[in-house]
C-alpha cells in the first residue's frame, strides 16, 4: 500500500479529500476554546489543510506546528493564512520529527497511516511529547476500509496500543461530532 507524498499530493490535486470537512472539527473547537495557555507548543501531524491549525492560530496560539508529507496541503494553509510562520509548516514525515511538543492534536492522521505503523505511531508520539504532554483528538470508532485510508478501529484495539505509554484520561464516544461522523468517533485525551 503506497501512502507516499505522491499519493497524498494526488489527493489534493484531484480534490479527493473527503476527510476535509472545511472547518475546525466541533469537538476540537470545543477543546481549544477551553485552553488558557496561549504559549503551549502544539503539533498537528498529517494536518492536511488543517482548519484546526488555522483556528488556534487565529485564536492567539502562536506556537502551532503542522507536519505533512504533502507540500500542496502546506501551501494551502499558507494561502489561507499568509501570516502563518513558514518554519511552523513542516514538510516532512511525522516519523522523522525531532522536536518536542506540549500538545499533539489527532485529527484523521492515525486513520490515514498504514495500520502496520500504529505501534510505531504510539512510540513516536510518546517520544515527541514533553513530560506531562498530551495527545488529544479524535479516533474513528468504526469499521472502515481494509485497503486504503481511512482505516478504522475500536476502543479495545486503541487501548492495547496506548495504555502501555499513556495515562488514558478520556476515551469516550464523541457527543458533538461533525454531522457525517456522528456515532463514529471517540474523543481521546492521553497524558504522557
Amino acid at each position: 500500500m503506497d501512502l507516499s507524498a505522491d499519493f497524498w499530493n494526488n489527493k489534493y490535486k484531484n480534490n479527493k479529500i473527503g476527510w476535509d470537512i472545511g472547518e475546525v472539527s466541533p469537538p476540537l473547537k470545543a477543546y481549544f476554546d477551553q485552553l488558557e495557555d496561549k504559549e503551549v507548543k502544539i503539533l498537528i501531524p498529517g494536518g492536511g489543510n488543517s482548519h484546526e491549525a488555522e483556528y488556534v492560530f487565529k485564536s492567539g496560539f502562536k506556537n502551532v506546528f503542522v507536519v505533512d508529507v504533502s507540500q500542496i496541503a502546506l501551501e494551502n494553509i499558507k494561502k489561507r493564512i499568509p501570516t502563518f510562520p513558514d518554519a511552523q509548516l513542516i514538510f516532512a514525515n511525522f516519523f522523522d520529527l525531532e522536536a518536542t511538543f506540549d500538545l499533539v492534536i489527532e485529527q484523521t492522521f492515525f486513520c490515514a497511516i498504514n495500520p502496520d505503523l500504529r505501534s510505531k505511531y504510539v512510540i513516536k508520539m510518546h517520544s515527541i511529547l514533553k513530560p506531562k504532554g498530551k495527545l488529544v483528538g479524535l479516533l474513528f470508532d468504526a469499521i472502515l476500509n481494509d485497503h486504503h485510508p481511512p482505516f478504522g478501529g475500536n476502543k479495545n484495539e486503541y487501548l492495547q496500543y496506548f495504555q502501555p505509554y499513556f495515562e488514558i484520561k478520556k476515551m469516550e464516544a464523541c457527543y458533538n461530532s461533525y454531522p457525517n461522523r456522528q456515532g463514529m468517533e471517540l474523543f481521546v485525551q492521553f497524558l504522557k
